[in-house]
Formats: structure tokens, sequence, C-alpha cells
């Protein structure tokens, strides 16, 4: 009969450890890796032509609503058809070599490829129009793209952070008319102001299940 030796009982609580916290490390790390501030945030993909929104909605002061035209009015913000693009450049830097998927999607009707950077997952719903209407500045979810060369994504848009904002929507609440204005800074108090705009328009969103898992 084989004997194990006496020292490899000094393992054992190795062993045990091991046995335990193998199984949770392992949770945590697929976890950590699945995280959305982990696998979205920060995300920066390239785009087929170089667009600046730090230039057009930025030193242009190009009003959002202009390219993502249907933000106020459906469930999503609308991706701008290259015709949006042409009403400017038929004129403007004709001869731009960044410009030639544009002037070649006009040609054929064909969309310019764009890569989307916000990309929520399919169990997820959500309203733009419904946020847009009520005083959710875009900023809120997207951050300053006024100032970014190339956009990237720069909230965590995960459940938890969006039932935050569900249950406490004074901290982004704004006049409507101010939605689409990146640079706007709040008159008075955020939280005072945003209580006083969900009390006057019965503002209290759902955190529901339903609500956003259709």
């Amino acid at each position: 009969m084989f004997v194990f030796p006496k020292w490899l009982n000094l393992l054992r609580p190795g062993l045990a450890l091991g046995m335990v916290g193998g199984p949770i490390y392992a949770l945590a790390l697929a976890y950590y890796a699945l995280w959305p501030r982990t696998t979205t945030v920060g995300y920066q993909p390239e785009q087929p032509v170089p667009y600046s929104h730090a230039l057009h909605a930025g030193e242009m002061g190009i009003d959002c609503r202009y390219c993502h035209n249907t933000v106020d009015r459906t469930a999503a913000a609308g991706v701008p058809p290259t015709d949006t693009c042409m009403n400017c450049h038929e004129l403007v830097r004709r001869e731009s070599e960044k410009l030639i998927p544009v002037f070649e999607s006009h040609a054929t009707g064909m969309p310019v490829p764009w890569q989307r950077v916000h990309d929520l997952p399919d169990f997820a719903y959500f309203d733009h129009s419904a946020h847009v209407t009520r005083g959710i500045g875009c900023g809120s979810c997207h951050g300053r793209v006024d100032k970014m060369v190339t956009v990237h994504h720069e909230e965590l848009l995960s459940m938890g952070w969006c039932l935050r904002c569900h249950r406490h929507p004074e901290q982004h609440l704004r006049p409507v008319d101010t939605v689409t204005q990146l640079d706007w800074v709040p008159p008075e108090d955020q939280l005072q102001m945003g209580k006083r705009i969900a009390e006057n328009q019965g503002i209290a969103p759902s955190s529901d299940c339903s609500t956003c898992h259709r």
C-alpha cells in the first residue's frame, strides 16, 4: 500500500483554499471581463470617414438634431443619410480625399458604413425621444462629443447606471430647449432645478424590469 509522506499534510490548507478560492477567482475574473466599464467605456472604432464632432458640433455649432434628425421623434437617434452630408459638401471641400466614401455613397446610393459607438444589447430597449423630450441632455449619456475629434464611448450605460438615473432623474433634468446644448451649465443648483422640473412635468421614471426589457 502506498503511503503519502507526512509533509504533504502541510499542503492541505493551501489545497483547500485553492479549491474554494479558485472558482471564486475565476468568477470574479469573468465578471470583470464582461463588466461594461471593461468592455465598452473608451471604445473608439475607426470610422470610414474621419468625421470630427469637435469641428462640426463644437467649432461650427451644428445642432445634434441636424444630423440625428429622429432623436426627438423616435426611439432611434438615426444615422445621418449621405444627403445630409452633401447639403454642405456638395460645395465644401469637394477635393478632399477624406470625403471620397461620402461622394461614392452619394453617387451609388449605398450608405456609408459607419461603425456604431453606442450599441446596447438586443435585450435592452431605449427610446431616445422619451428622454430628450423630457429634458435629458445628449451629453448625459454621450459625454461632451463637441470636444471629441473621434467619438468614443464615455459613460458606463450599464443597468445599474440607468437605474440610478431613473431613481434620481433630478441629477440630469434640464429645460427641454437646452438638451442639445452640450456646453450648457445650469443657472442654479442642478438638484433643486431637476426636482422642480420633475414635479412640474410629472416625471417619475419607472424602474420596473419591463420598462427596458420587453
